[in-house]
């Protein structure tokens, strides 16, 4: 395996049509019932989201952009900074919502672009299959198997978000939202949670981009399948054991009856466990491993579903002896909203350009995922570029 670091040499992100703020949300998605929904101003209190985008026109209600065009259109946006197409050696592409079940999603952004053959990989999963598509990136420039590598991160959500697919609220879940906050999680209250949004970083042995880049150090991806249930889900049915009945064994009426394709989440669950299983442990095992300091970070970059769990990953932090002042957290969350495996790349493409960057500045980022409960964590070092 080659020595020689590998960087993040630029980044680019596609956010679809113009922002769309809360109260305009139910214009946009549609209403599932005779009123509009009490469920959208309890849930944007808890999650601090301000706007959000989505790749559907306002007027037809029809997609504006696939996720593999919107991904494309990230990727086309490296050109800008001086890559070009036909040098990607290696593209890997995540996302938790795909176009289709089949082929996978890498080779229909190949196909986007145009550019020459290349290896492509898929990785799936939830906010985890942005960070699993650059890792697997990185590791292909590391050993040599790439000299230039396009990892990206995407989410269409607003498919699964329309109105269309979604019952009317009961008045007995709106009074137990406002009773407990993290109820906001569960199917009928996630289409006000989630956004669009697509990012692409461009890997290399030079960081000889048009700015500042970030040199990959590691990045750790700790599973807690072994210990835990699903919690976040789509296209199955949780049964009273924990497991997961698929969508390939049910009857074809059942899908829509029960809703199988929506997301789903146990929010019981999520609020006991998503803290102790994506954080807590993680970080234990990864401050171990890479004698990682709190005093050594500069900017620390949360992936949060929602400021709802601000507070709580904090704490968490500080029990850890791994405290970060607020002023050293970075969060795009309020104004981009919650695009799953893009977040990160979102949020990292906004302080690469922010000329808030210092060299030899460390960045943590750590994105949970509560699919099975995932915690990743990636830590890279600003490098001037020249």
């Amino acid at each position: 395996m080659s020595a020689d670091p590998v960087y993040i040499v630029a980044s680019a992100v596609f956010l679809p049509n113009a922002p769309v703020a809360n109260e305009d949300m139910e214009q946009v998605l549609g209403q599932t019932g005779p009123r509009p929904s009490r469920a959208r101003p309890l849930v944007l209190r808890s999650n601090g989201i301000r706007q959000r985008y989505y790749a559907i026109d306002p007027a037809t209600g029809r997609a504006t952009h696939s996720n593999a065009q919107m991904t494309a259109t990230a990727v086309r946006g490296l050109v800008d900074q001086g890559l070009l197409l036909d040098d990607i050696d290696c593209l890997a592409s995540g996302t938790a919502s795909p176009d289709q079940l089949m082929p996978g999603h890498g080779v229909m952004v190949h196909g986007e672009l145009g550019n020459r053959s290349c290896e492509v990989i898929t990785t799936a999963g939830i906010c985890a299959a942005g960070v699993t598509a650059l890792k697997y990136a990185w590791l292909s420039v590391l050993a040599g198997q790439a000299e230039c590598a396009v990892a990206t991160g995407s989410e269409r959500a607003s498919a699964m978000l329309h109105a269309g697919n979604f019952a009317a609220e009961s008045a007995f879940r709106i009074g137990e939202l406002e009773a407990r906050p993290e109820i906001a999680f569960e199917k009928d209250f996630l289409r006000w949670m989630l956004s669009d949004g697509a990012g692409a970083f461009w890997l290399g042995k030079q960081p000889g981009g048009r700015g500042p880049a970030l040199r990959i150090d590691w990045i750790d991806i700790v599973s807690r399948a072994d210990q835990i249930e699903v919690c976040m889900y789509a296209g199955g049915e949780k049964q009273a054991d924990g497991s997961l009945r698929s969508w390939q064994d049910m009857a074809a009426e059942d899908w829509l009856r029960q809703s199988v394709f929506a997301t789903r989440q146990d929010v019981r669950l999520l609020n006991a466990e998503v803290v102790r299983q994506t954080l807590a442990w993680p970080l234990q095992q990864i401050m171990r491993r890479r004698g990682l300091r709190a005093a050594d970070i500069d900017w620390f970059l949360p992936h949060m579903s929602s400021e709802y769990f601000r507070q709580p990953m904090a704490t968490c932090m500080e029990e850890q002896g791994f405290a970060i002042a607020p002023e050293r957290w970075f969060t795009n969350l309020h104004t981009c909203g919650n695009t799953g495996s893009a977040s990160i790349y979102i949020m990292i493409d906004e302080l690469l350009h922010s000329d808030r960057l210092r060299a030899g500045q460390r960045l943590l980022c750590f994105i949970p995922e509560s699919g099975r409960f995932t915690g990743a964590f990636m830590h890279l070092t600003v490098v001037d570029h020249a």
